[in-house]
């Protein structure tokens, strides 16, 4: 099975009664805004997605998927020493953090990949509108995506997919579990999060670059996000990596 869970979400992890063997992955991630389509027909409520029965003809492709996210995030250079975690097998294991932006890329696409294996492969039959949801929720994800920046709105999107703001709202929720422009805020806080990563711009050039409307609306919906202010996690990645 695959859980995914929103940020904030408590979790309690215990195993089946009598289980002689357990194992799990886990990862902690920013998801990309294209990916709530796959998500949407196994939501479960207050922010939990639960894709059960994964097929054992994906499993090996799945398992892969994971253990190379995990070496993607340790080739990040210049990570501190971390300590080690003993594993139940009496190993010693590292723990990963994907402290750079190229790292957190490959990360981010090896999740990715776990994401459509299962979801494609245990999506009940009747739940299906096509091969990642619906077309003209899949263009608007487009959009956002090529373009995290602009003036988006619920009309400008709607326009863009020949639909009306009220039906395009419904339908974008219905796929998605989320409101169009909460994933506009995400793909622009994500979009943020690179230029700081990648560039010498400053908060406010980053706030405009962003579709932000003032440096402290982008301040404070960046630190809704990811739990910083923006210059704040600039310095953190940058003492990060030397």
């Amino acid at each position: 099975d695959l859980a995914v869970l929103g940020s904030g979400v408590a979790q309690h992890y215990r195993v089946r009664a009598g289980a002689e063997r357990w194992r799990f992955w886990w990862v902690h991630f920013q998801p990309r805004p294209g990916w709530a389509v796959w998500l949407a027909p196994y939501a479960e409520g207050d922010g939990c997605h639960l894709v059960a029965g994964v097929p054992p003809s994906v499993h090996e492709r799945v398992d892969l998927a994971f253990q190379r996210a995990l070496q993607d995030a340790r080739w990040t250079p210049g990570l501190a020493r971390v300590v080690p975690v003993e594993a139940q097998d009496g190993g010693t294991r590292l723990p990963a953090l994907a402290g750079g932006g190229p790292a957190r890329e490959l990360v981010l696409g090896a999740v990715e990949e776990v994401l459509v294996l299962a979801t494609a492969s245990a999506r009940p039959e009747d739940t299906r509108t096509g091969e990642e949801g619906d077309e003209r929720v899949r263009r608007a994800l487009a959009v956002i995506a090529a373009e995290p920046g602009a003036p988006h709105s619920v009309a400008s999107l709607a326009r863009a997919v020949a639909l009306s703001p009220s039906r395009f709202s419904h339908l974008f929720a219905e796929e998605t579990g989320q409101t169009p422009m909460r994933v506009v805020r995400l793909a622009r806080a994500r979009h943020a999060a690179s230029l700081l990563e990648v560039t010498d711009m400053d908060v406010g050039q980053v706030a405009v670059a962003c579709g932000f409307v003032s440096p402290f609306h982008f301040s404070r919906a960046f630190s809704k996000e990811y739990g910083l202010p923006p210059r704040e996690y600039r310095a953190r990645l940058r003492g990060v990596s030397g």
